[in-house]
């Protein structure tokens, strides 16, 4: 991405310097089984800050960061920055106000209005607050997971602002009411279509980053390799399950990219109507 000397957002809270104590156990295993589970964006926020509970906030001294650290949250906020200046426009044309969210970077762990997290519940929003958050250590899992590129990076967070989106427009909130009143499977059916809703919104934006000179050659192809990456059915496979389509929750890997790519190709929050598919 050409994102070098390019406006950075005034919206990014620095809590790395802010860490949580562990209070009752909590073994690796658990939180491994955290990360498959949720690590990739996507859990409900909710669901898993219960998973990883028993922290306790906790300040402790920062100490100098790496520079390659302190390079990656600049990269950070602008991407950031340049979702703002896509969301801004896109509800300006449709008479609305787009109200800029916040995204806090943090290590280890974090408070948010949605609870407590550790690094392992990965990048989350919580509407609580109209917050993103993001460890930076989770760069490099996301790597690991065959996301590679700093496209892929900027598909997490144009993923998350997308929740951000949903719940602007009361989205969030009519499928967490619908949800409460259906079977499990039905349920999974009906965040399915958030999740890839959120990634078609990250598609819009990708749309208009392009038409502003923001991406370089290849981009797009990082960002459907990081939407395969953590589509239900490849994380299954990584965890050595069988996969079983009636328990995503964020659709499978060929269902990522596609919504990806549809709201890529019409750069049109109405492209992305995933509930009606």
């Amino acid at each position: 991405m050409r994102w070098r000397k390019r406006q950075r957002s005034r919206n990014v809270i620095d809590r790395r310097g802010q860490r949580a104590r562990r209070g009752p156990a909590l073994g690796g295993g658990a939180i491994v089984i955290a990360l498959i589970a949720a690590v990739f964006f996507g859990a409900d926020p909710r669901m898993v800050l219960e998973t990883v509970g028993g922290l306790q906030q906790a300040s402790v001294p920062a100490g100098p960061r790496p520079a390659a650290e302190n390079e990656a949250a600049e990269f950070v906020s602008v991407v950031l920055a340049d979702t703002e200046v896509t969301w801004q426009a896109l509800f300006q044309e449709a008479g609305g106000r787009y109200q800029l969210p916040k995204l806090v970077l943090f290590t280890d762990s974090v408070t948010s209005a949605c609870g407590m997290a550790s690094a392992a519940s990965g990048p989350f929003y919580c509407p609580g607050d109209n917050q993103l958050y993001l460890d930076l250590g989770f760069l490099a899992e996301l790597q690991r997971m065959g996301a590679k590129g700093d496209f892929a990076v900027a598909y997490v967070i144009a993923h998350e602002v997308g929740h951000h989106v949903q719940n602007l427009a009361g989205t969030a909130s009519r499928v967490q009411a619908a949800k409460q009143r259906m079977a499990k499977a039905d349920a999974n059916a009906l965040q399915v279509s958030m999740e890839l809703q959120a990634d078609c919104y990250a598609g819009v934006w990708a749309h208009h980053a392009n038409r502003r000179n923001l991406l370089d050659s290849g981009d797009i192809e990082e960002g459907l390799s990081a939407a395969s990456a953590v589509g239900d059915d490849h994380l299954q496979r990584m965890a050595g399950r069988r996969v079983t389509p009636e328990s995503f929750t964020h659709g499978s890997s060929r269902q990522r990219m596609q919504w990806f790519s549809r709201g890529f190709e019409a750069g049109n929050a109405n492209a992305c109507d995933t509930f009606d598919s």
